[in-house]
């Protein structure tokens, strides 16, 4: 395993529409492995292929609940409910956040590490992770749906969250 450099704004790598994955390969299982450790170490939620560098439409996400961590490939949202509307930021454009507003209820369908067909609903976190992450496989960046300006993040405040 290895930490990959998470790609920020302004890299077109990032606005590029993603490939599915046909099949699982030793390369695959390592970019998996790989993207768990890149975000653990950013101290992300959620990491997508493309912030890494890969147009595969893999996501991963951890907000910290017993189920985690989720491996999502080739997800497809199937279903939305609420709305929920709060701060978000992304490893990809570091230092910065903004309120967006998401569904606060989400379903999604997607292949897990065996390539198996799973459908996972989220609610809160787990919904906005979602969302956020299965944008980026569409070249898609939460900056856009920033209500407002985006506003620096001063990490040193935000100790014990």
């Amino acid at each position: 395993m290895a930490i990959r450099k998470i790609r920020t704004m302004g890299d077109r790598i990032l606005n590029k529409v993603c490939r599915p994955v046909e099949e699982m390969t030793p390369k695959i299982q390592e970019l998996i492995e790989d993207m768990l450790e890149t975000m653990y170490d950013a101290y992300g939620v959620g990491l997508a292929a493309p912030q890494v560098g890969m147009l595969k439409r893999i996501v991963v996400i951890d907000i910290g609940d017993e189920n985690g961590p989720y491996v999502l490939i080739n997800p497809v949202i199937k279903e939305t409910s609420g709305e929920q509307t709060g701060e978000e930021g992304c490893l990809s454009v570091p230092g910065k956040s903004g309120v967006v507003t998401r569904p606060n209820v989400v379903t999604v369908e997607a292949l897990d590490i065996n390539m198996e067909p799973f459908i996972l609903t989220g609610e809160g976190l787990l919904a906005r992770a979602i969302c956020h992450e299965c944008e980026h496989l569409d070249g898609i960046l939460y900056v856009e749906h920033v209500e407002g300006e985006l506003h620096d993040v001063n990490y040193e405040e935000e100790d014990g969250e």
